[in-house]
């Protein structure tokens, strides 16, 4: 948004008014989303939608988060305070189309630089599985931008599934991503099979299931693993990585940790690239 909302709403807010107009959201396809959208600005929630509809033509739905990512599925609870009633979006990202429903689904339009991060680490050839697929965004990103052999992804929201084998369709990428519906750890012992690469995008508590990666990942093989840690604590996500590999009795080397998205103040996603021998 070329324009800050603000100069549109000057004339609409108080000065006290106008300071508590949140400056960060997300833009999902035509949705914008309010993460925190203040109390004090309640009664004034529907100008500042429509302010945002005539303003830019682009965004067709303005979306409040009401409850924090919550439940099995890790999603939120949004309510619409303008523009039309509904809550699936289109969205484009790194050359592919990603549709889903943004309440019943967990993705993040900020991790799309990070997707593509990884796509061009893959080597030609290289199988790759995604745990925690989610509507497919990085099965999707990567089959697209990158020349490995074939992704995997695993999804144990039936929702997020069902939009992520629409989206294989739609970007006609069928015969390079296969998916399965269910739990990480029933469904990767059934493939039988091990990986160049496997991506653990989990939104939360992705530590519980490093001996799983650790298990199918192939000598010589590559894990990105994903935290949300402050940012006076990213040796943690080190230390967790650390901890798996002994338990399992891996030899590891840690080839980066990534800064990779903001969560809230001085809170960060952060990515552990590391190769197990």
């Amino acid at each position: 948004m070329k324009q800050n909302l603000k100069f549109y709403l000057k004339n609409k807010l108080t000065d006290k008014e106008l300071r508590l107009v949140p400056s960060s959201f997300d833009v999902v396809g035509d949705i914008l989303i309010f993460s925190d959208f203040p109390k004090e600005l309640a009664k004034k929630e529907k100008i500042v939608g429509q302010t945002i509809l005539k303003n830019y033509p682009h965004i067709k739905i303005i979306l409040k988060k009401t409850k924090k990512y919550s439940g099995r599925f890790r999603t939120p609870k949004l309510k619409v305070i303008a523009g039309e009633k509904r809550k699936e979006a289109i969205h484009k990202e790194n050359d592919v189309w990603i549709k889903l429903d943004v309440e019943k689904v967990y993705f993040s339009p900020r991790m799309s630089s990070e997707r593509k991060r990884i796509a061009e680490l893959i080597k030609s050839n290289e199988s790759v599985l995604v745990m925690f697929s989610g509507s497919g965004a990085y099965p999707l990103v990567i089959a697209k931008n990158s020349k490995c052999k074939a992704v995997y992804g695993i999804e144990i929201n039936p929702i997020a599934h069902k939009y992520a084998l629409e989206n294989v369709k739609k970007n006609k990428l069928n015969g390079k991503i296969n998916l399965f519906l269910g739990d990480v750890g029933k469904v990767m012992p059934k493939l039988k099979k091990k990986f160049d690469r496997i991506l653990m995008p989990l939104p939360k508590g992705g530590e519980n299931f490093l001996y799983l990666a650790l298990k199918y990942i192939k000598n010589k093989g590559v894990v990105h693993f994903y935290d949300f840690l402050h940012e006076d604590e990213f040796y943690k996500a080190e230390d967790k990585v650390k901890g798996a590999c002994q338990k399992s009795k891996k030899e590891f080397n840690i080839l980066k940790v990534v800064k990779c998205g903001q969560y809230s103040p001085r809170f960060y996603r952060v990515c552990v690239d590391f190769f197990v021998d």
